[in-house]
């Protein structure tokens, strides 16, 4: 008779992580802050002397829930977390796209032409929101796995403060060019870029203590092979 000492399951290393109710909120909110800010993207407003495209007010915080994506739920998670909200983001714009093209009812309530003057996408704004957040976000996440994993993961704080640091003005470039370069003055697309900057770099100073809001993501042990065919008789 074989006697099993089998590892908890919290102690298996390569375990995916637990999904609570916090993981969701969290996820849930990265997409849906992706999704307003592409779509408020189609606007460039006025904000003192800058321009400013209007997904700037909500996206910065995309930033914030990363972190917290990555601490909670690790790595890979905060990976597969970017690139579904940009497919997510693809199939909005797709969607808005067929929905404008329909032929509008004239019993309809809003006049010919309303729905897609408002959110008709525009493909090349679509299409530069989308590549800079895939690149900016994953770069972010690399800086902040290197942080945590070569320098330290004490004050964490700091490890928010860096990866945005990087990440904040890399996005910022990447949009403003790609979106509305050679399609307004050189000096508007400099204000836009420097108006994202000093939004989102505000952002993320007033969100870094909500990193301390989540636990920190520890792989778990995997059971050795022995154990299992012990489990197993």
């Amino acid at each position: 008779m074989t006697t099993s000492t089998a590892t908890p399951e919290s102690q298996r290393q390569g375990a995916p992580p637990a999904i609570t109710t916090s993981a969701v909120v969290l996820i849930s909110a990265y997409i849906a802050a992706q999704m307003l800010a592409d779509v408020g993207s189609l606007k460039i407003a006025r904000l003192g002397a800058l321009s400013v495209d209007g997904g700037t007010f909500i996206y910065p915080l995309t930033f914030t829930l990363r972190d917290l994506v990555h601490k909670s739920l690790g790595r890979k998670a905060a990976h597969a977390v970017i690139i579904t909200a940009a497919a997510i983001n693809l199939v909005m714009a797709g969607y808005l796209a067929l929905v404008s093209a329909l032929p509008a009812d004239p019993e309809g309530a809003l006049p010919a032409g309303a729905f897609a003057l408002v959110l008709g996408p525009v493909w090349r704004i679509v299409s530069a929101s989308i590549l800079a957040e895939v690149v900016a976000e994953l770069l972010d996440t690399e800086v902040y796995h290197l942080w945590v994993t070569r320098v330290t993961r004490r004050f964490q704080w700091s490890r928010v403060l860096v990866s945005n640091a990087v990440g904040i003005p890399i996005d910022s470039l990447i949009f403003v060019w790609a979106a509305f370069g050679g399609l307004v003055p050189t000096a508007v697309v400099w204000s836009i870029f420097w108006a994202n900057v000093l939004i989102k770099g505000a952002t993320t100073l007033v969100g870094l203590p909500a990193i301390y809001l989540v636990r920190e993501y520890q792989p778990a042990l995997r059971t050795p092979p022995e154990e299992e065919e012990e489990n197993n008789e």
